[in-house]
């Protein structure tokens, strides 16, 4: 299991392709807040509430000074289905080797239904403008997690 960023840690670089298959870093939002939130699916009831949520909020945190990016273990092309289903509005990116889940510590053992499976956790990281973890959420709830955040984080 990967282990857990902490708040002070220096967020992991990154560079994925988006729903569109354009490259998207964590160094392009460099003086700018950044929320990276890690998802299981594209497509599913708890991964659409959270995405349609972060849409909702993302004038309000962009007017704060956040950028968001969503990160789940999809290919670009289910993401751009997604996207166009859901009309999303939040930077969608494609992690299928996993490794920037690992990175973040959002990839490991959970609990699913009583059983303990390997996958992906669901996550949040608010990354500073210097590119350091600020906060690190982990097993969040899709449903009110952004309501949460925008709470949490004073905004």
């Amino acid at each position: 299991m990967s282990e857990r960023l902490q708040p002070g840690d220096t967020a992991p670089a990154f560079t994925l392709p988006d729903a569109d298959g354009n490259e998207v870093s964590l160094a392009d939002h460099k003086g700018r807040k950044t929320i990276v939130y890690f998802y299981p699916a594209a497509l599913t009831p708890g991964c659409t509430k959270q995405a349609c949520d972060f849409t909702d909020n993302l004038d309000v945190l962009a007017e704060a000074g956040y950028d968001v990016i969503g990160v789940s273990p999809d290919k670009p092309e289910k993401l751009a289905k997604f996207r166009e289903k859901e009309n999303l509005k939040v930077t969608l990116v494609g992690d299928p080797e996993k490794k920037v889940l690992e990175a973040y510590g959002a990839f490991g053992e959970k609990k699913l239904y009583g059983k303990v499976v390997t996958g992906v956790i669901r996550s949040t990281v608010v990354v500073d403008e210097e590119g350091k973890v600020e906060r690190a959420l982990y097993n969040v709830k899709a449903t009110g997690h952004v309501a949460k955040i925008i709470k949490d984080l004073g905004i």
